[in-house]
């Protein structure tokens, strides 16, 4: 007997919705902390190297991570038990991906090959944070 294609319950798109939430957290913080994991000494050349592949697309990535990050922030504002910073992180990580997209100015994420210093310092930090982020939301359950 085959049978039909089912469409997804509500807890199984919550799901969906979570792991899209801590996979964005990690590929965004990724490409924010690539300045600061870019001067690491192994991995530094192949971490920009793909970011610069990845370049031309991190604004979908922030749409997506202000999209899962907005749909949490609702959910649990009005009926989770409180907000958690999973959801704050992934609006702040969407935001700073989306930055050139959103508003016409200059991109908030820095371009592969930037210098550590200054503000691409701080959202290298804030980019590491996102990824430890992820990491923990994925180890999480809901």
């Amino acid at each position: 007997m085959i049978s039909k294609p089912v469409a997804p319950t509500g807890r199984t798109a919550a799901m969906i919705m979570s792991l899209l939430l801590d996979l964005v957290n990690i590929l965004g913080g990724l490409l924010l902390a690539i300045p600061l994991l870019g001067r690491a000494p192994v991995v530094g050349y192949d971490l920009g190297r793909f970011a610069a592949k990845m370049a031309p697309w991190r604004w979908i990535i922030g749409v997506i991570a202000l999209v899962a990050g907005g749909y949490f922030l609702i959910v649990h504002a009005f009926s989770g038990p409180n907000v958690f910073h999973f959801e704050i992180v992934g609006i702040a990580v969407g935001i700073c991906l989306a930055w050139e997209r959103l508003t016409g100015r200059t991109p908030i994420a820095p371009e592969p090959g930037t210098d550590a210093t200054g503000r691409w310092l701080a959202l290298g930090i804030f980019g590491v944070i996102a990824i430890i982020v992820g990491l923990q939301g994925l180890v999480t359950p809901n």
